[in-house]
């Protein structure tokens, strides 16, 4: 009997480590994967528009390498900085989870010093979608440097339409011959920015993507310029949207599409016309002067090159832009990165906590042209407003010079925060009196775009919010004399980017920081600052 009971318990624990050893492989298999990168910055001489200029390079090359990675991936990547500047990327529409200490603006993260480096670490945490990457620092955004980033959904969680073929990503912008510093100088000296010289496609004035007779292509495209709207056509097809920033949306087709500065969308291409050459165009919208940029999409079995006019833009501007803008909704049964449907969230009957109306407009202060938000123009502080919160530095920014509507008041500058509880959730309207089209990022999140219109806002449009089945996105339009209402749930803590995307209005004061902030300081909210944190500014020789 002793034999036996000892035979047994051995059995037992045999049993026990064998279960415990099947746990910890099991817990390993089930980490989401690591994704290893090493990105060099350097200048680079080419000519995107015939004139030889100085651009941004990443490992040599323009536009940067390609994110190609799948949800919840965590990706580490090593930037080397060999610019004569300091230098940042952000992740443009990515939404650094409880972490915005890797968002890489300037008011979460030090730039990278000249000859220096900095290991970004972040996960793609529950998206999917078409998104891209650019620098934050001085006026680099146009001088290159940015790319696509494409994350892909997990193995398992279904898509809403057929696998296409393939993939091709469109990086589309406008574009100076003159050099970023230049352009930084004129914004210094309180001046504006001329007029762009240029579109490009992928950095070029002309590019060609081939595909099979009779099948079906995801055309991923962005806008990557630094101050244009463009309209979108490809010649004899139509376009079936399927993707905007991470929302699946109901699959209208398209004849041509406006995408505004900042933002990103895939449309579902199938080429059943005859085999031979047809023009992709891109132009430019809401501007007096026009742009155009051309491509082509080539059948493989072509013989025929394009031929006859390249597709018109559509009739009218305003009214029909805002028109399509409304046609883009939710698909309620549809998953996106989880596979739970996107209705599932109702989030038309959560009652808003706080309500603001943020105003952009265009004042000179102290004689120079500056842009602000309800009459206050952001200046940057050496000391990212992260760290200055994290470490507790006083002084570094205000939190009182925002006020939650537009007033009369004289326009001043200020280091700008606007204060926000964790899961508070926010009406937001943006209002355009300006002749302008706006373009607004959020960064560290996406929010529901429910309502557009002409003239002022006032309480009594809210019963013209579409509470059913708005998209989510990251950046919104607003249109010339016009107000955008979004919503917007705050559960992600951090220090979060709210700004133009128009870079010459972000880079003179259009834009503020909105702190999302809980009491209980806890991992379950926001992740500590990395072990390879730089400090400047006021934080030097601060210990986490």
């Amino acid at each position: 009997m002793k034999m036996a009971r000892v035979r047994t318990t051995s059995s037992l624990f045999h049993l026990l480590g064998a279960l415990a050893l099947l746990s910890s492989l099991v817990i390993v298999k089930g980490e989401s994967p690591y994704k290893f990168y090493t990105w060099t910055v350097t200048y680079g001489i080419i000519s995107p528009l015939g004139v030889p200029q100085q651009v941004i390079l990443i490992n040599g090359q323009f536009p940067g390498p390609k994110l190609d990675v799948v949800t919840n991936d965590n990706i580490i990547l090593n930037l080397i900085n060999k610019l004569d500047q300091p230098f940042l990327l952000t992740w443009n529409g990515i939404k650094q989870r409880k972490n915005s200490w890797q968002d890489g603006v300037m008011g979460t993260n030090c730039p990278i010093p000249p000859n220096s480096n900095f290991t970004y670490k972040f996960q793609t945490k529950d998206q999917i979608g078409t998104y891209n990457y650019f620098p934050s620092t001085a006026f680099h955004k146009a001088a290159g440097g940015f790319g696509a980033i494409n994350v892909y959904a997990r193995p398992g969680i279904p898509i809403p339409y057929p696998l296409p073929v393939a993939d091709f990503t469109l990086l589309i912008g406008d574009w100076f011959k003159t050099n970023h510093k230049t352009l930084q100088q004129r914004l210094d000296s309180g001046g504006v920015l001329p007029f762009p010289d240029g579109m490009l496609i992928n950095g070029q004035t002309q590019s060609t993507f081939t595909g099979d007779q009779g099948k079906a292509y995801m055309f991923r495209i962005s806008n990557v310029g630094s101050s244009s709207s463009f309209n979108f056509r490809i010649q004899g097809h139509t376009m079936k949207v399927v993707e905007v920033e991470g929302s699946h949306v109901i699959q209208n087709d398209y004849d041509s599409l406006d995408v505004h500065v900042g933002q990103s969308l895939s449309v579902l291409v199938t080429l059943n016309q005859s085999p031979k050459d047809y023009y992709i165009v891109a132009s430019t919208r809401f501007v007096r002067s026009k742009l155009s940029v051309t491509g082509l999409l080539r059948y493989s079995n072509s013989r025929v090159p394009a031929s006859g006019d390249l597709p018109a833009l559509p009739p009218g501007e305003l009214v029909w832009s805002m028109r399509q803008a409304r046609t883009f909704k939710w698909n309620l049964t549809a998953n996106a990165a989880r596979p739970n449907p996107q209705g599932s969230f109702h989030y038309g009957k959560i009652i808003t906590t706080k309500s603001f109306v943020f105003s952009n407009s265009a004042p000179l202060i102290n004689g120079k042209q500056r842009y602000a938000v309800n009459g206050v123009s952001y200046v940057n502080s050496e000391t990212p407003l992260k760290l200055a919160d994290h470490f507790k530095i006083e002084g570094v920014f205000s939190t009182n010079s925002i006020q939650s509507v537009p007033s009369n008041s004289p326009a001043t500058v200020a280091t700008s925060v606007v204060q926000a509880s964790l899961h508070d959730f926010l009406e937001i309207v943006f209002q355009n009196n300006e002749k302008s089209m706006q373009s607004w990022h959020l960064d560290g999140y996406d929010f529901w775009v429910v309502g557009f219109g002409s003239g002022q806002w006032t309480p009594s449009k809210r019963p013209l919010y579409n509470l059913a089945d708005a998209l989510t996105r990251h950046t919104t339009q607003v249109y010339p004399n016009s107000w955008t209402a979004i919503l917007v749930s705050l559960d992600n803590q951090g220090m979060w980017n709210m700004r133009s995307a128009i870079w010459e209005r972000q880079y003179s004061g259009q834009q503020f920081y909105l702190k999302v902030w809980d009491p209980v300081q806890s991992l379950a909210n926001e992740y500590n600052p990395p072990d390879n944190l730089l400090l400047c500014g006021k934080a030097i020789g601060r210990h986490q």
